[in-house]
């Protein structure tokens, strides 16, 4: 008998996924009890407490170990339904993925949709900075990160997808209040800023990236707006000026919307695909297709 039976393996990741007992029971359509049953039997196997009761439900750091588990072996289970041709008839699988804003915004849902509908699975998607993004492969969260990390995670492959190229701009009233005598690092500083969360640090590195700025200064006012068409209206709107993918913010430069305010300067974030290294036909398709996909949208490195 497995030391881990994929049913309680099956409940362990349902929990997390869904956040509470209640939920994960509605989910897997048997009572509160019986998932609580399965974990315990679980926790008894291992000798670990792996899930911490709490609102959501978090796993420990033995419970991310036997998410991985979970995770792949819900992988296997689906692959294995695909090749013996069970289409919807096999069990189907929720594929976790991570990915920064501005790639969902761009390019990465027109990735999925090119995925064939034969793997019959769906996608969870988080989204979470380029830059952070790999802390929830090593947890055993999601099976795949977009991720500005060229460093593979333990038991991940990674692969170049290319470079997103960003572009300073601000409203013309935004320039003539800010910016009437040029533009420098000094004072982009003292303009306000737009930045999505307190996990961007892009605009502030392009300011840091100039001659005079110096190294120990402040950050200058800033505004935070945590979504990615809503971080493109505030900096359209006059709020402050801020980075903008050069694909989203091209057409507004062109028409006068928009004033790019150091041309020379581009801002490049490269970008990579990093997945688990476990022999998968479903995570082979989809990284063929972001593949595939980000080659449209991203700049050779």
């Amino acid at each position: 008998m497995s030391q881990f039976p994929s049913e309680q393996l099956l409940t362990f990741a349902t929990v997390l996924s869904e956040g509470t007992l209640d939920a994960a029971a509605r989910r897997l359509r048997i009572t509160p009890s019986a998932v609580s049953q399965r974990l315990k039997a679980l926790e008894q196997s291992s000798g670990r407490v792996l899930l911490q009761r709490s609102n959501p439900a978090q796993a420990t750091e033995a419970g991310e170990v036997v998410l991985r588990l979970a995770r792949q072996v819900a992988q296997l289970e689906a692959d294995a339904s695909v090749e013996l041709g069970l289409g919807t008839d096999g069990p189907q699988l929720a594929v976790p993925i991570v990915v920064n804003a501005d790639s969902l915004a761009v390019w990465f849902l027109q990735a999925l949709a090119r995925v064939p509908s034969d793997l019959n699975i769906t996608f969870d998607l988080h989204r979470d900075d380029e830059q952070h993004s790999t802390s929830m492969l090593r947890s055993g969260t999601v099976m795949a990160a977009v991720t500005a990390t060229p460093d593979p995670v333990q038991g991940c492959r990674v692969e170049s997808l290319g470079v997103m190229r960003y572009r300073a701009v601000a409203a013309p009233v935004f320039v003539d209040r800010w910016f009437a005598d040029g533009v420098d690092g000094g004072k982009l500083n003292t303009a306000p800023t737009v930045d999505f969360d307190r996990k961007d640090t892009y605009q502030w590195a392009f300011v840091e990236s100039w001659p005079n700025a110096s190294k120990a200064q402040q950050k200058g006012p800033r505004h935070y707006v945590p979504a990615s068409q809503d971080f493109g209206d505030a900096i359209r709107l006059g709020l402050g000026w801020g980075l903008i993918p050069e694909v989203q913010c091209g057409p507004d430069i062109a028409e006068g919307r928009l004033i790019e305010l150091a041309p020379e300067r581009p801002f490049d974030v490269p970008l990579y695909w990093q997945r688990w290294k476990t022999a998968s036909r479903v995570l082979d398709v989809l990284s063929s297709v972001v593949r595939e996909v980000s080659a449209e949208y991203l700049r050779t490195p």
